[in-house]
């Protein structure tokens, strides 16, 4: 029996195993198309070289292959199990005396290998993909500053805001640029024309020589005080550094391995817990501020009705100092964002496991055309499981849901779908 098994297994794997390589092949071209698109918008269109071309595509490999893997093991596994029931396979198998749970466990165990490959992708080969990509990009943007100002585009860097017109060469059209500096002041330039020229004499950098210039700066901490400046012409300089940075997204949470992921989590919740103790004791001072001048006004006011004026004066502004202070946020909206995607780096890499027990119930119900039934069930699931994914992200980050809520809500469902197919069957 325990050699049957063995054959069991094998025959079962093997099944698995092919059609998994058509239906990883297939997202695989899909979604690397989908990549070659994005990017000849982005890039192909402005002229790159050819082996830098070739770089850029093999470093964003990963990224296709770490989202092909869970969908691959999906539709391969419905696809196995479908053929194996329609050509009655299954039913020889329980004739033979072979339980269920023995043609499982092969697509539960290849299941894992799969989880065990995607993982490793997702946490070693797409932060590295992204680190060789981003140095290829900055390389190529030095070459080519006009990567990024394009025509008719608003573009954010690190504390500043580029919006162009017309686009002609290295010459910009109607430019507004707005910008902040390290006091807070906030400064607007626009201009009629703007020529683009990386510097000769310190790399990194581009010029904006700008014509017909306008220029407004304001002094927020000074109530309403502003100037303005008129000019023919105005040399506006960027660091290439801050471009990159923020176009290809620097050292975000989906570029680092989840170690790394784990360590910043950590170091950002020591530093909020840090600062929320902080504004705890400034708000306890203010209370105790504000509780000595009305005791003060109180008593003031018993002496001589008349000074209430100024001790009024002070208590409101301890008040509103009090008040602005309970109202200051001091919560790392970017540590959300860092546990989120610590949980998606573990969730989508066991949605190869989990998609494997929910084909096998599934894929058995299909009586004519097994390979296509579970192709065309396997897409719709794959559709239903990314969309749930994309709106597990947006609520753990943007609205701050639990962060394993919303990663492990789309493998839940999928898993919770699997057991009741299950049971379903069993009573059967």
């Amino acid at each position: 029996m325990a050699r049957t098994h063995k054959l069991t297994w094998l025959y079962v794997g093997r099944e698995y195993a092919v059609s998994f390589v058509v239906a990883f092949l297939f997202f695989f071209f899909l979604f690397f198309l989908n990549q070659i698109l994005v990017m000849a918008e982005e890039i192909f269109s402005k002229k790159v070289a050819f082996w830098d071309v070739v770089r850029l595509i093999v470093f964003s490999l990963p990224i296709v292959i770490a989202f092909s893997f869970p969908f691959g093991s999906l539709v391969g596994a419905l696809m196995a199990a479908g053929r194996l029931s329609s050509d009655n396979e299954l039913l020889a198998f329980g004739t033979l005396g072979v339980p269920p749970r023995q043609i499982l466990l092969p697509m539960l165990l290849i299941g894992l290998a799969f989880s065990a490959i995607s993982f490793v992708t997702n946490d070693y080969f797409l932060p590295l993909g992204n680190l060789r990509f981003a140095e290829v990009y900055r390389r190529v943007l030095y070459s080519n500053p006009g990567l990024e100002l394009e025509p008719y585009s608003v573009k954010r860097f690190e504390n500043t805001t580029i919006i162009t017109g017309a686009v002609d060469g290295r010459e910009l059209r109607d430019i507004l640029i707005v910008d902040k500096s390290v006091e807070g002041n906030r400064r607007i330039i626009t201009a009629k024309v703007a020529r683009l020229a990386e510097s000769t004499q310190q790399g990194g950098i581009v010029s904006l020589t700008l014509d017909h210039v306008f220029s407004q700066l304001s002094y927020p901490r000074d109530g309403d005080r502003y100037d303005y400046t008129l000019s023919d012409s105005m040399v506006y300089t960027i660091l290439l550094k801050n471009i990159t940075s923020v176009s290809i997204g620097g050292l975000t949470p989906s570029t680092m391995s989840s170690a790394d992921v784990w360590k910043q989590i950590r170091q950002k919740s020591r530093e909020q817990e840090a600062a929320q103790k902080q504004k705890d004791e400034k708000i306890a001072g203010l209370a105790l501020g504000l509780s000595g001048g009305l005791r003060a006004a109180e008593l003031a006011l018993a002496a001589d009705p008349g000074r209430i004026g100024g001790d009024r004066t002070a208590v409101e502004t301890l008040w509103r100092n009090l008040d602005a202070e309970r109202r200051r946020s001091v919560v790392d909206l970017s540590l959300q964002s860092y546990r989120v995607e610590f949980h998606r780096k573990f969730s989508m890499p066991i949605g190869c496991l989990v998609f494997a027990f929910f084909a096998f119930p599934v894929g058995v119900r299909a009586r004519r055309s097994g390979r296509t039934v579970g192709f065309g069930v396997g897409l719709f699931v794959a559709i239903v499981y990314w969309g749930l994914l994309v709106a597990g992200q947006t609520f753990g980050v943007r609205m701050s849901f639990s962060p394993a809520l919303s990663m492990w809500f789309p493998d839940g469902i999928v898993l919770l779908a699997g057991a009741m197919f299950f049971m379903a069957g069993a009573r059967r």
